[in-house]
């Protein structure tokens, strides 16, 4: 594997790497998987498209989706599951470049990933001032009940229960789980208020497609299957590496 990409800017490398850096946080051994496409020739200052880059922070049980504007297009179809280790290492933020690792073995989830298209938005979504507020709640209530568990019961699966209970609650008004949120935060795809240039937002919406549901944010999108529906396979989609 030799492809090389030449993202937009400094910037838009700075951010793949943070996203593989939590990715490798959570699990040393993360995979990801890349897709992108060459595109038509451009118009000067148009750009080279975008390559997608695919997740899965283990406990979370969500597919995280991080988007990288590239300043060239791929040069063939790329897709492919690499290391994230690796691919964070192969990139160069001052350059603005990466070299793509060779392929590995990918993990399972690898090979089911939430559908192209037919998304439509789903209305009732709180702002993102409630979504980061609703995560806060459930860290400060699982800590506190992590805390009252007797020295005999504070094992590793009553803490786990908890954190089942707790993070499969749905977001009020919508059907998204609550660790669909949490994943986001934690991945800096809902970063805090503070941190944000003066002025700025950081807008926050909630789209469904078949059995899927996904979290979408400027900073990256959150996908997870859709607890409402039922049945089947519903729209997921098998797509060979």
């Amino acid at each position: 594997m030799n492809d090389r990409l030449c993202f937009a800017d400094p910037g838009e490398a700075a951010d793949l790497a943070a996203f593989l850096g939590r990715l490798v946080h959570y699990d040393r051994a993360a995979a990801v998987r890349l897709q992108g496409a060459p595109t038509a020739p451009k118009a000067a200052g148009e750009g080279g498209g975008a390559l997608a880059v695919f997740g899965r922070p283990p406990s979370f049980e969500v597919l995280a989706v991080r988007t990288v504007r590239l300043a060239t297009p791929v040069g063939s179809p790329l897709d492919v599951t690499v290391s994230a280790g690796e691919l964070l290492e192969a990139v160069d933020e001052g350059a603005a470049r990466a070299v793509v690792p060779g392929a590995v073995t990918g993990p399972p989830w690898t090979g089911v990933l939430p559908p192209r298209g037919g998304w439509r938005q789903v209305p009732g979504l709180p702002g993102a001032e409630e979504v980061r507020a609703a995560v806060t709640a459930a860290v400060a209530e699982f800590r506190a009940r992590d805390e009252a568990l007797p020295a005999q019961h504070r094992t590793r699966s009553e803490r786990d229960r908890i954190g089942r209970e707790i993070w499969s609650r749905t977001l009020p008004c919508t059907e998204l789980p609550l660790r669909a949120v949490h994943a986001a935060q934690s991945l800096g795809f809902l970063p805090p208020a503070r941190s944000a240039p003066p002025g700025a937002s950081c807008p926050v919406a909630l789209f469904a497609s078949g059995g899927w549901l996904r979290l979408s944010t400027p900073y990256g999108s959150v996908a997870t299957r859709n607890p409402g529906v039922r049945g089947g396979l519903g729209a997921l989609q098998v797509r060979p590496v």
